[in-house]
C-alpha cells in the first residue's frame, strides 16, 4: 500500500474561551469533548484566545478547526470556511481565525492550510456566571458535528458541510465576529 493511500490527514483543532465566564466555555467545553474522542490525527490547542503564535500550530496540518462561542452568533452556530484577511501587529493580544491564518500566509510564504470555524452562539459572558441552559444544549447539538468533522477529515466533506448547513439554516458567515 502506498504512503498516499495510508496517509491520515493532520487535523489541528483550536478552541479558545474562559471557562470562568459562563457561555464563554463552549470553545473549551467542545475540545474537551473531541479529546475525549482520541480521534487519531487530531491534535487539539486550548488557549483563553487566539495569537500570533497560533499560526506556527498550523504548519503541517492537512486541515484547521476554530471553535469558539459568539455573542450575535445565529443560532445554534455557524460553521464556515475561513480566509486569510485582517490586519495585525506583533503585539496584537487577541485575534481572529482569519488573522491567524493572514499571520501563517506572512510567516511561512505560503497559503495556510484550509481552515473553519465552527462559532456556538452564547448569550451570558460575565465572570464567575454558569452556562446558560441553551448555550449547553447549543453545546450538545455542536459536539456531533464536531466529532464527525474530525473522525471524516476530507476538505469536499468539510466544505460540503458548509454548504449543506447554509441551505438548511440560511447563510452561515456571521454578521459579527465570533467570540466575546
Amino acid at each position: 500500500m502506498s504512503e498516499a493511500a495510508t496517509h491520515r490527514p493532520r487535523v489541528v483543532v483550536f478552541g479558545w474561551g474562559n471557562t470562568s465566564r459562563g457561555d464563554d466555555a463552549l470553545g473549551p467545553l467542545l475540545l474537551a469533548d473531541l479529546e475525549a474522542a482520541a480521534l487519531p490525527g487530531v491534535e487539539t490547542i486550548e488557549d483563553f484566545q487566539l495569537q500570533i503564535e497560533h499560526a506556527l500550530d498550523m504548519i503541517g496540518a492537512d486541515l484547521v478547526l476554530f471553535l469558539d462561542a459568539g455573542t450575535e452568533t445565529a443560532a445554534p452556530y455557524v460553521f464556515y470556511e475561513a480566509q486569510p484577511a485582517g490586519v495585525f501587529t506583533a503585539s496584537t493580544h487577541a485575534l481572529l481565525p482569519e488573522a491567524v491564518l493572514s499571520v501563517y500566509r506572512q510567516v511561512q510564504g505560503q497559503e495556510p492550510p484550509p481552515a473553519f470555524v465552527l462559532c456556538v452562539r452564547g448569550e451570558q459572558f460575565g465572570l464567575g456566571e454558569p452556562m446558560s441552559e441553551v448555550a449547553l444544549e447549543r453545546l450538545e447539538a455542536a459536539k456531533g458535528l464536531v466529532r464527525e468533522l474530525c473522525a471524516r477529515p476530507d476538505l469536499a466533506h468539510w466544505r460540503a458541510e458548509v454548504h449543506d448547513l447554509a441551505h438548511a439554516t440560511g447563510p452561515t458567515v456571521p454578521s459579527t465576529a465570533p467570540g466575546t
